[in-house]
């Protein structure tokens, strides 16, 4: 733990400096920004602002701030810069717009339209259906890994069934799933010197499969997903291939990468924490999955641009000034959470921002994550698994990404 005066506030603090969340969480600055600063002006060199065309962005703290913006469509928009609030440092302009396209992107009434149709993905009985499934596939992970003396959790087993399950609801075929495990990984870790490729290439490839994938079930429908996108329903509503490549995108980050590090926080949270995974085994409680979540966060922080001149937390903000959304203070809010810094499976009311607040962009496979995670640690628990520590965790060099890379571990 960094000493930090949690009453004094903080100059040259950027809560997106990858440099920092490599290390670790900036938790002691956070608490300093909520208690003195909780909307601060945060100014970037050019090299941290690539892309963009100001000199900075807003850090908004407290949740009661990042709550209310995630809602407020009418002064916020994604569009106008994106979510992404920190990019490569030879990011430019034209390449942060075509990110534009994906529908996290999108502002109201596109927004609104697309999410429409790809809600069919992620109706309840659509992810009710994959229940079984998955229930079989956590279990088999869960198998050949604890077969073994050892290993790299992260690899394992965090990211295997967020792949499988992007898989099964795409009709992707399994031996597939490691093309978007190097994909997704190549397009978010732009930041980490350690991870090969390039992070455009990456995009275009898996651009260009997803979009041979729609251009095939066009031909030849199926009675699959993929079939229902890009086919019209009875309102002629239907996604273009190139909509359903941008939604691929989306889902193989944020189905893969964010799911896969909660489960992996949530594991060295419980290695922390072994009373807490004897309760786990024992109760199984309802509230344990969302408190994996909080406790991971794994997206710290996404942005919004003003649309007009507004007041957050009493801070006047003008009209295209970047607003930082940190859902790692948020989850942490001291005015909301009990005792946030304690791991607590039983914590209720939880009222986490860390799918992306619960506004019109709250996280469309949401409960699609939440089974994940629960199969995973069901999986985990019904073998009394003794997982322990072998060594430091690697975390993944990045801005707004609260990653792992590397957990070794071993499997008892």
């Amino acid at each position: 733990m960094t000493a930090v005066d949690a009453d004094a506030p903080l100059a040259g603090f950027d809560p997106s400096d990858p440099d920092i969340l490599f290390e670790r969480m900036p938790h002691e600055e956070l608490l300093t920004l909520r208690r003195t600063a909780p909307v601060s002006w945060v100014e970037q060199d050019e090299s941290a602002r690539a892309g963009f065309t100001d000199t900075g962005y807003w850090a908004v703290s407290r949740h009661a701030d990042v709550a209310a913006i995630s809602k407020d469509q009418t002064n916020f928009s994604t569009y106008e810069n994106g979510v992404i609030i920190r990019f490569a440092p030879d990011m430019t302009r034209e390449e942060l717009e075509q990110t534009r396209f994906l529908l996290i992107n999108h502002d109201s009434p596109e927004h609104t339209k697309l999410r429409r149709i790809i809600s069919r993905a992620f109706t309840p009985r659509a992810v009710g259906g994959l229940h079984d499934a998955l229930k079989q596939r956590a279990e088999t992970i869960v198998d050949a890994a604890l077969a073994k003396d050892g290993g790299n959790f992260v690899t394992d087993i965090a990211a295997e069934l967020p792949l499988q399950a992007i898989a099964d609801l795409l009709g992707v075929p399994q031996e597939d799933r490691g093309k978007l495990f190097e994909w997704s990984n190549q397009m978010m870790a732009y930041d980490d010197p350690d991870v090969e490729g390039d992070q455009m290439t990456a995009f275009m490839e898996i651009l260009a499969y997803s979009m041979a994938m729609a251009d095939d079930r066009r031909r030849n429908p199926q009675d699959d997903i993929i079939t229902k996108l890009v086919t019209a329903d009875v309102d002629g509503e239907h996604l273009t291939d190139d909509e359903f490549g941008f939604f691929v995108i989306l889902l193989a980050v944020a189905g893969n990468e964010t799911t896969r590090n909660a489960i992996t926080h949530g594991m060295q949270a419980f290695l922390d924490h072994p009373e807490q995974w004897e309760l786990y085994k024992r109760e199984r409680p309802d509230t344990a999955v969302d408190e994996m979540i909080r406790w991971a966060t794994p997206v710290t922080v996404f942005q919004r641009t003003a649309l007009n001149d507004v007041e957050i937390g009493g801070q006047a903000v003008k009209a295209g000034d970047r607003v930082g959304l940190f859902y790692a203070s948020a989850n942490y809010d001291e005015d909301v959470f009990e005792d946030p810094f304690a791991f607590d499976i039983q914590r209720d009311p939880n009222p986490h921002q860390a799918f992306g607040g619960h506004g019109a962009h709250y996280c469309i496979g949401a409960n699609l994550a939440r089974l994940e995670v629960k199969l995973i640690f069901d999986a985990l628990a019904d073998r009394d698994a003794d997982i322990r520590l072998a060594g430091d965790p690697v975390k993944l060099r990045s801005g707004w990404i609260n990653g792992v890379k590397e957990m070794p571990v071993s499997y008892g």
